[in-house]
């Protein structure tokens, strides 16, 4: 009897699917590293892990806000708005950037509250709320950029993106902390169970008491910071920035957060599974680059794979 259950256990740890997204990035390292020999290398796993850093960072607002039962269409634009916002932010007479950084994640930040600002209290859904946003951004870089090119030369960004901290990248520093961060506030927060509350049942949550209004504030804020660190380690790794330099992680943000177990209809998920999510994304990325796909078989892998997983999530959802 004692065994059976045992084995019982064990097979609902390895069915889970945080667990399952975990084995299959380590299944495809192994097979990867096999058939292409380097792949595995602990050089080029180090530096899929400082990719992944920068998908994951974006995808724990993702988290938050999708766990509300919300979405943040506007991700994308907000990474390329802090690459390209960073070198008007930053006063010539500080020779650390440090003040560029604050005030990049400042305005980025406002941009999420007024996300959350607009969802609380025009009632609009967020899907279209935050598409209107990543619009107005795009039509803003456009007219103070003008569509070029900006190079980095500001300290605190470059060590954001190619520094070591006691020998380790500072982007992967960088999320560890922020994932640590993100982990204790959903669980072990007011703020968090107020989340997985809204995103269960909204309106029980309203007649329970929740601040419903500024959790969910909160969540959007949080998801603006996240984007614009984001968009500065991009910025810190390239050395460049570019209109459009945030596209990709509008669908990789959703992608990670779905992957990693997330219901995509709120109130159920964990950070954890989106680290997962976002170093299979990275990892698929990876081999599809080693054997020469186009960019199209790219995007048509990643909608494949987050059409499936809604449609796993929907039905989560009904059984519950």
């Amino acid at each position: 009897m004692a065994t059976a259950l045992r084995t019982h256990s064990v097979g609902r740890v390895l069915l889970h699917r945080v667990t399952l997204t975990y084995l299959i990035v380590a299944l495809l390292w192994v097979v990867a590293g096999v058939l292409k020999p380097g792949f595995a290398s602990a050089g080029h796993l180090r530096y899929l892990l400082e990719l992944a850093a920068v998908m994951g960072i974006v995808a724990a607002g993702q988290t938050l806000v999708i766990i509300a039962a919300g979405i943040d269409l506007s991700v994308a634009s907000v990474i390329t708005f802090s690459a390209m916002m960073l070198p008007l932010l930053s006063p010539a007479g500080d020779p650390s950037g440090l003040a560029g950084v604050a005030a990049t994640l400042l305005l980025t930040t406002a941009v999420g509250t007024l996300n959350g600002l607009g969802i609380v209290l025009l009632r609009v859904h967020p899907l279209i709320l935050t598409l209107a946003t990543a619009t107005i951004l795009q039509g803003a870089l456009i007219l103070i950029a003008g569509g070029s090119a900006i190079s980095v030369n500001n300290p605190a960004v470059v060590f954001l993106g190619n520094g070591k901290l006691l020998g380790w990248p500072m982007t992967i520093v960088t999320w560890l902390v922020l994932g640590s961060l993100v982990t204790a506030l959903l669980h072990a927060t007011v703020l968090g169970a107020w989340l997985f509350a809204i995103g269960t049942n909204d309106r029980a949550s309203r007649l329970a008491g929740v601040a419903v209004g500024p959790a969910l504030v909160a969540a959007y804020a949080i998801s603006g910071f996240c984007a614009g660190l984001g968009g500065l380690l991009l910025l810190g790794m390239n050395r460049q920035g570019y209109v459009g330099i945030g596209e990709p992680y509008l669908l990789g943000s959703i992608a990670a957060v779905v992957l990693g177990g997330t219901s995509i209809l709120g109130g159920r998920g964990s950070y954890l599974g989106t680290v997962a999510g976002a170093v299979l994304l990275v990892t698929i990325t990876a081999l599809i680059t080693v054997v020469n796909a186009s960019a199209g078989w790219r995007s048509i892998l990643f909608g494949a794979l987050i059409l499936g997983l809604l449609l796993l999530s929907g039905r989560d959802r009904e059984s519950r």
